[in-house]
């Protein structure tokens, strides 16, 4: 493995099964890091606790907009129907709610299609056009046949002597340190 320099971003680390990659995750998670990743052709069973990954906000996020523009579809057409312009249609009261419903939900999951679309790309950090780990020439089998981790430097804890020694004992197989350029 070759030392830091300046444009180093992470280190990057092989192996041969899903199993072995799992391992890998819970003693990175172990040992107290962070800001890892985890890549794999196919989505693995436990990878989320053996990383040990929080929920996502995007479901709050979703939420929280759907109320709000339920809200807003069902007021809308309070105001135009009993406020702005009130009619009395076939005797029915200016505000007759169960008509409201469709159009207000109607409202509530457009609004919630556009939250999830903006929500995901904020909080995955999109876009981002070329990753430096694409620049290792082995990494290119992460979405065939390889199984990876990349651990990023840019924790202040990180012991390289240290990592290389967890990162061998866990299965992990040519060690290359990955640079911007």
């Amino acid at each position: 493995m070759k030392n830091k320099n300046e444009n180093t971003i992470a280190l990057l680390a092989e192996f041969e099964n899903p199993q072995a990659l799992l391992t890998c995750a819970e003693r990175l998670r172990d040992a107290g890091y962070k800001n890892f990743d985890c890549h794999s052709p196919f989505p693995v069973h436990g990878m989320d606790q053996a990383m040990g990954m929080k929920r996502s906000p995007l479901g709050w996020i979703v939420g929280f907009v759907a109320f709000i523009a339920f809200a807003a579809g069902a007021a809308l057409q309070w105001w135009t129907s009993s406020v702005d312009y009130p009619l009395v249609i076939a005797g029915k009261p200016f505000f007759s709610y169960q008509a409201y419903g469709p159009v207000a939900f109607a409202i509530m999951v457009l609004f919630s299609a556009f939250a999830a679309l903006i929500g995901m790309i904020l909080l995955n950090k999109l876009p981002r056009y070329v990753h430096p780990l694409f620049n290792s020439s082995r990494f290119t089998r992460f979405s065939d046949d390889g199984f990876f981790v990349s651990l990023a430097l840019d924790e202040k804890h990180v012991d390289y002597k240290d990592v290389e020694k967890l990162l061998q004992e866990a299965g992990g197989k040519n060690l290359e340190v990955v640079s911007e350029s």
